[in-house]
């Protein structure tokens, strides 16, 4: 009887893998460098909102809040970026346009954390946490634009690959490019 049992299950039973890979780097849509970035603007990001939150007074208040947004937005959104991005739930997400979401996302960021850098370096009481939270925000503003800066060397500008619908460049007929349009070839 064992040896029957033994026989059908391993015919019948389908066996997992023993490893799964839960991070999936390097992968198409984060190489290993810029891993290592994101996780760098994660913490600077991180660090920026911490030394923030911290101030107990602020002459100038409007400039802290926009600081705090961005920073503390930088951090959460990059972090799920992150996760998305090197893992396999990426799949399970209903987005198929992964590089031109982290092309926009890392492009506004970026933007977003030096304006809110400078405002707040402008309008701050000048106290030490103050100055080393717009510090910890030039330094990620400076990882976001290192990622921007990766991201079209290795890939390009993703918007633009949608419109070049020819990707071969071979020569067709004219009736067959009519076609591939929708509309009917005139003979």
């Amino acid at each position: 009887m064992a040896t029957t049992d033994t026989v059908y299950n391993t015919t019948t039973t389908v066996q997992e893998p023993k490893s799964r890979k839960w991070i999936l780097v390097p992968s198409e849509n984060l190489d290993k460098i810029r891993f290592i970035i994101k996780v760098i603007e994660v913490l600077l990001s991180f660090v920026a909102f911490v030394m923030e939150e911290v101030v107990s007074n602020c002459l100038h208040c409007g400039p802290l809040y926009f600081f705090e947004f961005v920073s503390c937005t930088a951090f959460l959104f990059t972090l799920l970026l992150l996760i998305l991005l090197a893992t396999v739930l990426h799949q399970r997400v209903g987005i198929n346009c992964w590089p031109t979401l982290d092309f926009g996302y890392t492009v506004a960021m970026a933007v977003l954390f030096l304006l809110a850098s400078i405002v707040f370096a402008a309008g701050n009481g000048q106290t030490s946490l103050e100055r080393g939270a717009v510090a910890f925000g030039f330094l990620a503003t400076g990882a976001f634009f290192v990622d921007f800066g990766l991201f079209l060397k290795n890939q390009g500008i993703p918007c633009r690959k949608g419109n070049n619908q020819q990707a071969d460049r071979t020569p067709r007929p004219e009736s067959e490019k009519l076609n591939s349009n929708g509309t009917d070839s005139v003979n």
